[in-house]
This record gives structure tokens, C-alpha cells and sequence, in this order.
């Protein structure tokens, strides 16, 4: 009997030792493991055993967010034996920060840190959540400490880059890697924020006057080359109307006058073939032809003759003379 019962309390311990040192490691988790207080070694994902009595699972504080049904952000603390190495997000309480020009900001950051190393997270700092969310704060302030809040509005991937640096230069020792810091909100006093509006406005409305200026310039500087171009043309097609029409008049005085050569011509031979005088019939033609034309009014009721009257008749004597001798031969 007691050698049952004994057997009874072995199997019992058995599987009470057996359930204590049976772990499940979870992929992207791990745990450090103490063998009689010093470290023993990191279990792996997978399944893991340990001696209860001697072995025992370091535990370390870490911090969660979570949203209440209200939307409002509670910080919970927690004491837990499995590190995450997963890509984990701390999402800090917004802060003031004093800029360069002595502005007070508020400013709510994000953080996306990865733990690499768990001994060294575990072991080189006393609570990791809490160290990384002190050592971002201040090094936020410092960075934003030397920018003008025009700088700092306008500068966020500056700022970005200059914390990550920062940051991950200094938790390097404690086994972590900083991934990325991000900017939620960069929200100035009331009045700030008044007086910027202010002045986007007016930037806004004095673009709008320069582009307003600069639109009717470039109108007024098109509508004189319009004009310009419009005087050029026309008077270049004035000019080469007068050009075509006096060349036109050329061309029709050299013609008659090709035309009267040849008429002249042919009247002096036939006037020197007659023994007549052509002078007299050419001036005696000429004379005709004015009278003609100072005779041709509608009005035209007295008629002027030249002083030398004599010449007309001396000439119409000699046109006479010249077709009677035409008639003789």
C-alpha cells in the first residue's frame, strides 16, 4: 500500500513536471530562460522543455495601448515572460515642445521599433517600453528645438530621418532596431494657427493679384503684337498693291506708247512718202485732240483758245495740203 501510494504521488510529480516544463513557442516569439538565476538560454518557436525547479522564464514588463468604447487611449502595463519579435508600433502621448523661435508645440508621435537581440533587451535595460518612449520624447524635443516652427511644419521627413538616427543609434545596445518615426500631429497654439491662416490668405490673394497682373500683361503685350503684325500686313499688302498697280500703269504706258510709236512711225512713212510734212500733222492732232477734250463739259459754254490760234491753222492748212497731195499721186 504505501509503495502505491507512492507511485501515486511519483506520477503525479511526473506530470506536474512534465505540464511546468512544457512550453509552446509561438512563430516571431521567444523566451529567455534562467537556470538557477543567471541565464540559460533563448527557446526557439516550437515546442521546448525545461526543468521547472531549476529553469524559470525571465519576465519583463511591457506596455499596451488599447482603445476603451469611449475611443480613448489607456496605457496597460504588463508583466509577461514572451518577447515579441514582431514589428511592434508605440504610439506616444502628444507632447509640448518649445520650438527654436519659442513657440509651444504639440506633438504626437509614432514609433516602429523591432527587438533583435532578446538577451540584451531583457537584460541591458530595466523596462524597454518605458526607456523608448523617454528617450523619444526628449530627443523629439531636441530636434525640434533647433527648427523654427515654419521649419518644423514643413520639414517632416527631416525630422523623420534626424529622429531615427537618434534613436537608433541609442538603442542599439539594448538589442532593438528603430524602423521608423512618424509625425501624427504638429498642432500650434490657436493664435499661431490664426495668424498663419492669415498669412496663407494673403500669400493666396497676393498670387492671385500677380497672376491676375502677369494674365493682363501677357494679354495687352498679345493684342499689341496682334495689332502690330495686323499694321505690318496691311501695309504690306498696301504696299504691294501700289507696287503691282504701278506696274500695271508701266506696263500699259509702255504698251501705248509701243502702240503710238508704231502708229507715229507708220504715219511718217506714209506722210514722207507723200512729201508731207509729219510735224505739222502730229501738232495738228494734238491740237484736235485738246479741243476735243475742252469742248466734251456738259456745261462748257464758252471755249478758250491758245494765243498762237495761227499754229492750229497753220497746221490744219497743212493736214489740207498734205491730203491733197495724197490725192494727186
Amino acid at each position: 500500500m504505501p509503495i502505491l501510494i507512492i507511485f501515486v504521488i511519483l506520477t503525479i510529480l511526473v506530470i506536474i513536471f512534465l505540464i511546468k516544463g512544457f512550453y509552446i513557442i509561438q512563430q516571431a516569439e521567444t523566451m529567455v530562460i534562467e537556470r538557477l538565476g543567471r541565464y540559460y538560454k533563448t527557446l526557439d518557436s516550437g515546442i521546448n522543455i525545461i526543468w521547472p525547479i531549476f529553469d524559470k522564464p525571465r519576465e519583463i514588463e511591457w506596455r499596451y495601448v488599447q482603445e476603451d468604447i469611449d475611443g480613448r487611449k489607456i496605457v496597460r502595463k504588463q508583466v509577461v515572460s514572451r518577447i515579441d519579435l514582431r514589428e511592434t508600433v508605440y504610439d506616444f502621448p502628444r507632447q509640448n515642445v518649445i520650438t527654436k523661435d519659442n513657440v509651444v508645440t504639440e506633438v504626437n508621435a509614432i514609433l516602429y521599433f523591432q527587438i533583435t537581440d532578446p538577451i540584451r533587451a531583457v537584460y541591458e535595460i530595466a523596462n524597454l517600453p518605458d526607456a523608448i518612449e523617454k528617450l523619444t520624447q526628449t530627443t523629439l524635443r531636441n530636434v525640434i528645438g533647433d527648427m523654427d516652427l515654419d521649419e518644423t511644419l514643413s520639414s517632416r521627413d527631416t525630422i523623420n530621418q534626424k529622429l531615427r538616427a537618434i534613436l537608433d543609434e541609442a538603442t542599439d545596445k539594448w538589442g532593438m532596431k528603430v524602423n521608423r518615426v512618424e509625425l501624427q500631429d504638429i498642432n500650434p497654439p490657436q493664435d499661431i494657427r490664426a495668424a498663419m491662416e492669415k498669412q496663407m490668405r494673403a500669400e493666396r490673394d497676393k498670387r492671385a493679384v500677380i497672376l491676375e497682373a502677369e494674365g493682363l500683361k501677357q494679354s495687352k503685350i498679345l493684342e499689341a503684337e496682334g495689332i502690330r503684325e495686323a499694321e505690318v500686313n496691311k501695309a504690306e499688302g498696301f504696299k504691294m498693291a501700289k507696287i503691282l498697280v504701278a506696274e500695271g500703269e508701266g506696263k500699259a504706258r509702255v504698251t501705248i506708247a509701243q502702240a503710238e510709236a508704231e502708229a507715229i512711225t507708220q504715219i511718217t512713212g506714209s506722210l514722207v512718202a507723200s512729201k508731207g510734212d509729219p510735224t505739222n500733222y502730229l501738232i495738228a492732232i494734238r491740237y484736235i485732240e485738246a479741243l476735243k477734250e475742252m469742248v466734251s463739259g456738259k456745261d462748257n459754254k464758252v471755249i478758250y483758245l491758245p494765243y498762237e490760234a495761227t499754229g492750229i491753222l497753220s497746221s490744219i492748212g497743212g493736214i489740207k495740203e498734205m491730203l491733197e497731195g495724197i490725192k494727186r499721186t
